[in-house]
């Protein structure tokens, strides 16, 4: 301590004593150039005003006889302004029109006073009345006020981002568009997207927005780069009405709905399994409208239906429906026979030497439609094991497999053979955050698909090839007057399936028993002395676990079933059933 007091002491005695310097107020006139800057845009049209009676005030003393070439100019300026919004880059009609309008007043003053001077009665009037007529417009004008907005953020980004835990990004560019606006940002070295997407309600708060309102996507050419889309309002605020098919062909890719950007989900089914999940009153019975009213439009799509429900969902679209299963005994029927024209058609190609089979109205495509497919491997496990096999083997044979649930999981979609085959999953809103992951796959919570913050039916995330970004979409609404409109359009259009495909589909006699009532019968009254079980029943009959234990508990009160063992049971005699 002694050798640093006289070190200091000897420092004071060579550079005298610390100052400590008070600044003064800025001047009046700094004052005023700040906010003269700073206000700029809202000071726009005093300022075009004042450049106006400047110029005129030059043009008349030096130039009058220009007063020709200012009309001509400010015509041409005008006429370009409301055709295509040139030279001000334009694109909105109503802001065309403001714009070209202005253009024009500001010439044909220009060229009067350039003529007779700006001074000269009622120019000054005029010129005020249409600053004011002008001006009001302007500063009510959203985006002219968002871009304001952006300016400032883009000016306090530095400070902001070192707050919110990204110091060091900053802001490339940014465009304001008709619902917010979307700015590229560049990352300082060792920060991933990853921090930003754990960091977007951090960002929310840093810039004063709502809840929700800012979007987040990785740039695929660069690790260190992402654009961030912050949304003013809600463009999916409202359900969207659906314009009807757009589809021609199952070549030809659906229109899910729009995304936020207003771009429209185009998304193509040839050869893709697809897997719709979400909770309840999430929509995904509204998405599968959409679906089912572009391919009831297509000549060339054979349209199979599985509802275990009753056919409550999917008997509206029967009239268009080739087949429509709504027992568990009629479902594994007809995904046994979807099988068979899968091995007809491969059989077929092997022969001919086709790789794939391309769909014609001659020779359609098949889609099997299957409403809440849990319900499925509970009342019919025994057709599990043909789905899983249409869904490893028929992109080739365009035997597409089609599945609603609300819950994907293992054991609700039969094992993960079927749903790791699902090439395209379509996310409603979840009540969980790990749901995310059953739907889509693992980790893509993570990576910002936060379907658990959806807060309205019909809103979804779509993975696919070439929708690889977690991106926001609603579905179209499609009511049920547009279903019964579409369905009794098209019903009389429907193709039927080839002969190949037709030969293969059709049940041997005997095979199978339409009525499970009548084959549970059967069964126990040819039963072994030992008895049959439980599963083996259920193999028979086609039903769920409950159904066989309800009907042998029944059997077994009315004296027409015994239980031989545990767990095994037999008939107890000759009745009918």
């Amino acid at each position: 301590m002694r050798s640093y007091g006289r070190r200091h002491r000897a420092w004071q005695r060579h550079h005298g004593q610390p100052l400590l310097l008070l600044a003064d107020r800025p001047s009046l006139t700094l004052a005023a150039a700040r906010a003269l800057f700073r206000y700029r845009s809202e000071l726009a049209p005093l300022a075009t005003a004042l450049a106006l009676f400047v110029g005129a005030a030059i043009l008349h003393s030096s130039h009058p006889d220009t007063w020709p070439w200012i009309l001509l100019t400010a015509a041409i300026a005008a006429a370009l302004t409301l055709a295509r919004g040139i030279p001000w880059n334009i694109d909105r009609a109503e802001e065309r029109l403001y714009a070209g309008t202005a253009t024009a007043a500001a010439g044909v003053w220009l060229a009067a006073a350039t003529v007779v001077g700006p001074t000269s009665d009622p120019l000054p009037m005029l010129l005020a009345a249409a600053t004011v007529a002008f001006a009001v417009p302007w500063w009510t004008h959203r985006r002219r006020r968002a871009r304001v907005r952006v300016d400032r953020i883009i000016q306090a980004w530095p400070d902001i981002a070192e707050h919110i835990g990204l110091a060091g990004s900053r802001i490339m560019s940014a465009v304001v568009d008709v619902w917010g606006w979307r700015a590229r940002l560049h990352l300082t070295n060792g920060q991933t997207v990853a921090d930003v997407i754990t960091r977007i309600p951090a960002i929310e708060s840093g810039l004063g927005t709502r809840p929700g309102a800012v979007r987040v996507e990785a740039d695929p050419a660069h690790a260190g780069r992402f654009v961030m889309r912050v949304l003013a309002a809600d463009p999916h605020a409202g359900a969207i009405p659906w314009p009807g098919p757009t589809m021609q062909s199952i070549n030809d890719p659906i229109d899910l709905g729009v995304f936020e950007d207003a771009a429209k989900v185009r998304l193509p089914l040839l050869r893709k399994h697809i897997l719709i999940g979400g909770t309840t009153d999430a929509g995904k019975s509204g998405v599968l409208n959409v679906i089912l009213g572009n391919l009831a439009a297509c000549p060339d799509v054979v349209l199979w239906g599985i509802d275990l429900k009753g056919g409550m969902e999917l008997r509206p679209w029967a009239s268009c429906l080739a087949r429509l299963a709504t027992t568990p005994a009629e479902a594994a029927a007809l995904l046994r026979d979807g099988v068979r024209i899968l091995d007809a058609r491969a059989d077929a190609m092997s022969h001919s030497g086709d790789r794939v089979w391309e769909p014609t109205p001659q020779t359609p495509a098949l889609v099997i439609v299957v409403d809440e497919y849990a319900e499925l491997v509970d009342q019919a496990p025994t057709a599990v094991e043909a789905a899983e096999s249409i869904a490893r083997r028929g992109r080739a044979t365009a035997t597409t497999l089609l599945a609603a649930n609300q819950r994907p999981t293992q054991k609700s979609m039969g094992g993960g053979a079927l749903r790791s085959q699902m090439s395209v999953r379509i996310c409603l809103r979840v009540r969980e955050r790990r749901d995310v992951d059953l739907i889509l796959d693992k980790g893509m919570l993570t990576t910002g698909w936060h379907a658990h913050t959806l807060d309205a039916p019909g809103k979804f995330y779509l993975l696919a090839d070439g929708h690889t970004q977690p991106r926001r979409a609603r579905g179209y609404l499609v009511t049920d007057d547009d279903v019964q409109t579409t369905a009794a359009r098209y019903a009389d259009h429907r193709p039927a399936l080839d002969p190949l495909s037709e030969q293969a589909g059709e049940v041997i006699e005997g095979e199978i028993v339409s009525d499970p009532e009548i084959t549970l019968h059967l069964a126990l009254r040819d039963a072994p002395t030992d008895g049959l079980s439980v599963p083996e029943l259920m193999h028979f009959t086609g039903m769920g676990r409950t159904w066989v234990y309800d009907r042998l508990q029944a059997r077994a009160t009315d004296g027409r079933a015994e239980q031989v063992t545990r767990g095994r049971w037999r008939g107890a005699d000759e009745a009918t059933p």
